[in-house]
């Protein structure tokens, strides 16, 4: 064991995963952690149930018998939403984890009988909001398709879907290495006025400028690349190291920020229309007898619905999703498109 490898202490493990480590490496393991991807490359008859053992620990922590009794009272799932809890405006939990909740999870989440789910995922959302905000033509015509990505195939700015995926997320993200670096150049040639658009908020954010989303959420400002004189040059490495970081911070602030703007319009648009729905705007009928929202995730909506109404509250879906588009975006002519699924069960929906 070489001499300067870090004890369980010096890792910051508890107890248990100290001990299971010294274990590990006494079996001949040449690891430095218990971490998930660590242990992953290493070919051991004990890996695989370890790591599965490791998997249902984090549900049960997480996910189990002390968060049922918490979070779950008379049959529902009721976490705690914070709006604009994030920087960039999308919403966060704060107690319950609604905003992880995990595949094995979802099954338990069933509707009530005589009604059912309508789950709607708002789909390749951030490509469409760049689209509308730059006024890119040809990406708001790649987007008239259903599947965004296929509609980027189908135009020729590259050959499959996982390349307009991963050129697209180098875009947005800043994305310089692997496939989406790759892919990137071709994105930008096939989109330039909505690369020189992400561009821009990339080089204002490297100045240590403020850049807003498209209702006006201001990020918060950076150092920017300033020289300093007294500063040795890995000092001013470092300075520019972080300076493009902030830089691509900012990039996907932009379109982050302003997809969570869209969302939030949707949302608003659909209660309107699902209050409707129930039984127009009188008050006789309380909320859970109505068609109404029971779970938000950043792009994705369900709603519980009488079964009888459930194709008038996809309708309702849709035409929610183009007048938030058009709310934000007035004529732009983008499309947000929505996978929808009618289920009985959230792990169903996908």
């Amino acid at each position: 064991m070489p001499l300067d490898r870090p004890t369980p202490a010096q890792l910051g493990l508890t107890r248990e995963e100290g001990r299971l480590l010294r274990a590990l490496r006494s079996a001949g393991l040449q690891i430095e952690t218990t971490r998930q991807w660590e242990l992953s490359q290493v070919e051991h008859p004990v890996v695989g149930p370890l790591l599965e053992y490791k998997k249902l620990a984090r549900l049960h922590s997480a996910n189990g018998w002390h968060w049922l009794e918490e979070w779950v009272h008379d049959g529902r799932f009721r976490p705690v939403y914070v709006p604009g809890g994030v920087v960039t405006g999308r919403w966060a939990s704060d107690g319950g984890g609604a905003l992880q909740l995990p595949k094995q999870v979802r099954g338990a989440v069933i509707a009530d009988p005589g009604w059912t789910f309508v789950v709607a995922d708002a789909s390749q959302l951030e490509p469409r909001v760049l689209a509308a905000m730059s006024g890119d033509a040809a990406m708001a015509r790649a987007g008239q398709a259903q599947d965004m990505y296929q509609g980027m195939v189908d135009a020729g700015a590259v050959e499959t879907r996982p390349q307009a995926k991963y050129g697209m997320l180098g875009a947005i993200y800043g994305g310089t290495t692997g496939e989406s670096g790759r892919m990137r150049p071709r994105i930008e040639r096939a989109f330039p006025t909505a690369m020189r658009f992400v561009e821009d908020a990339a080089r204002a954010g490297e100045r240590g400028e403020v850049v807003s989303t498209w209702l006006g959420r201001s990020s918060p400002p950076g150092r920017g690349d300033a020289y300093d004189e007294t500063a040795s040059d890995a000092q001013l490495r470092k300075l520019r190291n972080d300076a493009r970081g902030w830089g691509r911070f900012t990039r996907n602030f932009v379109v982050q920020g302003t997809a969570a703007e869209w969302a939030l319009c949707w949302m608003g648009s659909l209660r309107r229309r699902l209050w409707q729905l129930g039984g127009g705007d009188t008050a006789d009928a309380p909320l859970t007898d109505r068609p109404h929202l029971v779970f938000f995730l950043h792009d994705e909506v369900i709603v519980h619905t009488p079964v009888h109404l459930a194709e008038e509250v996809v309708a309702a879906l849709r035409d929610s999703a183009a007048e938030a588009g058009r709310l934000l975006f007035g004529a732009a002519p983008v499309e947000f498109a929505l996978t929808v699924a009618v289920v009985d069960s959230y792990d169903q929906a996908k």
